[in-house]
């Protein structure tokens, strides 16, 4: 059977990554490449089609990113996005220039009759727009195939050499036929058949493991979260008895996590893993005394996990590999490549530059996280560690706002069980994709039993998402919001004041820091 794949060419915008993850939805396969990949390397992975994504430059600029028109001419279906659209135009010789009024968010947008890129779509519909630049006139030979108010080619297209474009972001939830859209582009146009398949991942990665890995021993930083678990059962079944999973418990987990972690992963439970439990609190608190920055709170965590992960190495002897759960919304945000730093993670831009591995290898990284959750199922993980709530790299550390102490930690772990105990209890668990409680530096003024108190305020942050690069506040019904509040302020001594954060993403990100 030939590989069906598209590849999709990165032109540094935000919403790159979703674009990835839609096709995968479509069930073909899909890899994210810079804009600078060489052309011959392009036809050496023979790809199905090519889709340019956004990107926040001006195609006129000088050193803005750019291709050749060899790229145009490689025979296969290319769809241009955004500012992928506009370097279409541009490089082919049509205008763009800057528009006379830019488009930010819902904007309809107007098909015109036998697009085949728009077929099946709606003549008028809600598109998503981002752009301060637009297509004043297409190239030769293309026709425009639909308009919007302030953007006269919102659409185009070049049947006969299979180049299409739009202007709006067909990848994103708020374009009411993007999924139509896309899945045009994927099926009628590059003629595919959606072959690739969850099941197809595992068993690719177990045999590129196997390659990679060779007879090389293995240690895997493991969280007991989703994303590092299903790492280290991926190389359970890819490498066996040259993997050891190290558990390092920072000091900076939820209530009973390490405990918990242990119980599955341990000895006793259910997988032959080798084991190892580093309690390694103090030396953590130490290391973020008086520090307030988040983004070095990440560098100093991420680096002291690095330093114990070499110590246990040492002690078994020569170690390899390091295995990771990096998953895609970290290395966007972490800003890799051409597109903007949001926050350094733990595993991408929060490791220290020198470390005593030969490789660090990371099987999930081109997984979004509800891909990650399909390959845990399928790897057979039980239902309650693949739902498990995400938890970051850091831990407490960037859910508690300023300098992290012992105390501090007790009460953002004590605040965050009844939120998570009472959101059970309510029904809710099920129907957020993350919850939590973090811990503010707002102290204020209370009372409690007729005396005054200064304590600090919790904030309480749960969302609603399908992808974690872009998030909704969940509609929490009040009577969870304050049987919650009431049980934080009277269970949790150093509180007297509950918050519920309400803001989205973006402009916020999930986490607090």
């Amino acid at each position: 059977m030939e590989k069906e794949n598209i590849i999709v060419l990165d032109f540094g915008g935000q919403y790159n990554q979703l674009i990835a993850r839609r096709v995968r939805e479509a069930n073909v396969y899909c890899e994210v490449k810079p804009y600078k990949t060489p052309i011959d390397e392009l036809k050496a992975m023979s790809p199905s089609g090519i889709i340019l994504t956004g990107g926040p430059r001006s195609v006129y600029e000088e050193d803005s990113p750019t291709c050749t028109k060899e790229l145009f001419e490689l025979g296969v279906p290319i769809l241009g996005i955004c500012y992928g659209a506009q370097l279409m135009a541009h490089v082919l010789g049509g205008k763009v220039d800057g528009a006379p009024n830019a488009e930010y968010g819902n904007t309809e947008i107007e098909a015109h009759e036998g697009s085949k890129l728009l077929n099946g779509t709606k003549r008028k519909s809600i598109a998503w727009m981002s752009h301060v630049d637009y297509i004043a006139s297409a190239p030769e030979g293309f026709r425009v195939t639909a308009h919007s108010k302030n953007c006269p080619v919102a659409a185009m297209e070049d049947e006969r050499h299979s180049l299409y474009a739009v202007q709006f972001h067909p990848e994103v939830e708020h374009t009411e036929e993007g999924t139509k859209v896309l899945r045009n582009f994927i099926y009628d146009i590059c003629g595919l058949k959606g072959t690739w398949k969850m099941d197809s991942f595992v068993e690719t990665a177990i045999t590129d493991l196997k390659a990679r890995v060779g007879k090389g021993r293995v240690f895997c930083a493991l969280s007991g979260g989703v994303d590092s678990s299903v790492a280290a059962v991926l190389l359970s079944k890819a490498v066996g008895e040259q993997l050891t999973c190290v558990f390092v418990d920072h000091g900076l987990l939820r209530k009973n996590e390490g405990d918990e972690v242990e119980a599955v992963f341990g000895p006793n439970g259910p997988y032959k893993l080798n084991f190892i439990r580093v309690n390694a609190a103090q030396r953590f608190y130490k290391k973020l005394e008086g520090v307030t920055d988040p983004e070095k709170k990440r560098k100093i965590i991420g680096e002291e996990f690095i330093r114990v992960f070499e110590e246990e190495a040492k002690k078994i002897g020569k170690v390899d590999f390091l295995v990771q759960g990096t998953i895609y919304p970290d290395v966007i945000e972490s800003g890799l490549g051409d597109s903007a730093r949001i926050k350094s993670h733990h595993n991408v831009g929060g490791l220290p530059e020198h470390v005593d591995f030969k490789e660090i290898v990371e099987p999930l990284r081109m997984l979004f996280k509800d891909e990650v959750r399909k390959a845990g199922l399928e790897l057979g993980i039980p239902e309650n560690l693949v739902f498990r709530q995400p938890f970051p790299g850091p831990g407490l550390g960037v859910r508690i706002i300023g300098e992290v102490s012992e105390e501090k930690v007790r009460i953002v772990q004590d605040a965050d069980a009844i939120f998570r105990e009472e959101a059970a209890n309510f029904g809710w668990d099920r129907k957020m994709s993350q919850y939590f409680a973090a811990l503010t530096n707002m102290q204020s003024v209370g009372v409690m039993g007729d005396e005054r108190t200064y304590d600090y305020a919790v904030v309480l942050r749960a969302v609603v998402t399908s992808d974690f690069m872009t998030a909704e506040p969940a509609a929490l019904p009040f009577d969870l919001l304050r049987k919650v509040s009431d049980r934080i302020v009277n269970e949790v001594k150093g509180v007297n004041r509950v918050l519920y954060d309400c803001s989205s993403k973006p402009p916020a990100t999930i986490e607090m820091e």
